[in-house]
């Protein structure tokens, strides 16, 4: 039964085989628990948010009195009438970056594609957690994060590090990658303040910095010279495997790691299409002209899923980045990406006159202003039209 908690009262209270719990009558809520062992802690139970809650004030001795625990009872009783977890409350004036960063990709980033997981990882190791990591979360401001910014864009933390025997992983730095770092770290505030470790995201009105636009498109002339430089290399003895890859990435439009991942039971040659059950923007259909579709009825089938398979162990095949740079060197399209492909392919299909609803279908894009980067290009069509109707019109007007 609630009773008055007194020094005498908790002292001599007794658990027999499990946990006993003595509730004050003064503090609702507030009470000790006294285990088997002996042992004797303060509490408080509340409810936070319809949950009912307990939190732990200390063991019974110095400097946990009963008055000093009744004390700190009715403190912590007030943080919870504001909403406001008291746990949370102290670990976030003393939590640091770097746990911040452990805790977020261990339950803030748990729904992530997998994909998004290792991208974020990645940032957190070798910008975040090097330059922030040591500094309280509770301390970060807007100053902070554009520092941190400019650090990286100005090669701060690059490095070359071994990663495995054969392996090694460069980091550059840029402002490009100091605009993802940024992203990344306003996703782990966000889940600071979700977490009250924050009042507010330190790094919202924080700007990108600006970078030119890389977008390349081929012209057709570009077009016909990488596709003579494919035919010239896969008769000089050049890997099979990627040079169809690269015709598919051409011929579709689709993201290099949906090719490269692209598994036999994923290909419908029959209707002519790629159904992804996942991708970057979740499943997706890619359709296939009838020039992808003889590509891909031409790759021998083996043992493996995969299409494309590697040439030693059990994944998909890994060496296109290599292949990809002789070639573009011998077609003298230095400064062309693989995924200006998918940019080129999206060009040509705006220049036919195809619609900007069409053309986010044909590539998946999920939002509409991803595709709206190619409506100049829709013009072409427009422009032809306009030439066209305009000549009859003039033609008329002298007469012919």
């Amino acid at each position: 039964m609630p009773t008055k908690l007194t020094k005498r009262v908790v002292e001599t209270a007794k658990a027999k085989t499990k946990d006993a719990f003595l509730w004050d009558t003064e503090i609702a809520g507030f009470g000790v628990k006294v285990t088997a062992a002996g042992g004797r802690v303060y509490i408080l139970q509340a409810r936070l948010e319809g949950r009912k809650r307990r939190f732990t004030i200390g063991r019974h001795g110095s400097p946990w009195t009963v008055d000093e625990a009744r004390k700190e009872a009715i403190r912590l009783l007030a943080t919870v009438c504001d909403g406001v977890d008291p746990h949370q409350a102290e670990q976030a004036k003393t939590i640091r970056v770097d746990a911040l960063c452990d805790l977020y990709m261990e339950e803030g980033a748990s729904r992530k594609k997998e994909s998004t997981r290792q991208t974020d990882r990645s940032l957190i190791r070798r910008h975040i957690k090097p330059l922030l990591g040591r500094r309280l979360v509770s301390s970060l401001t807007k100053a902070d994060i554009e520092l941190f910014m400019t650090r990286i864009a100005s090669g701060h933390t690059k490095a070359d590090i071994r990663t495995r025997p054969r392996g090694r992983a460069i980091v550059k730095g840029g402002k490009g990658t100091a605009n993802r770092t940024r992203n990344t770290l306003s996703s782990i505030c966000t889940f600071a303040v979700d977490r009250q470790f924050l009042a507010s995201n330190p790094v919202l009105g924080v700007k990108d910095f600006k970078l030119p636009q890389r977008e390349r498109f081929l012209s057709m002339a570009e077009f016909a010279r990488l596709g003579q430089t494919l035919t010239e290399a896969e008769r000089g003895g050049a890997n099979a495997v990627a040079v169809a890859v690269i015709r598919l990435l051409m011929l579709t439009g689709a993201r290099k790691s949906e090719i490269l991942t692209l598994q036999w039971e994923w290909v419908d040659l029959e209707r002519g299409a790629i159904r992804l059950p996942d991708s970057k923007t979740g499943a997706k259909a890619i359709m296939l002209g009838s020039t992808a579709v003889s590509i891909l009825k031409d790759q021998p089938r083996t043992s493996s899923p995969y299409v494309f398979p590697a040439t030693t162990g059990d994944g998909h095949f890994v060496g296109l980045q290599r292949v990809w740079s002789k070639i573009r060197k011998r077609a003298e399209l230095d400064n062309l990406r693989l995924h200006d492909l998918r940019h080129s392919f999206a060009s040509v299909a705006a220049a036919s006159g195809s619609s900007l609803f069409l053309i986010a279908k044909l590539l998946g894009h999920s939002q509409m202003r991803t595709t709206q980067r190619y409506a100049h290009l829709t013009e072409h069509p427009l422009r032809m039209a306009a030439e066209s109707t305009s000549s009859e019109i003039a033609a008329a007007l002298m007469g012919k």
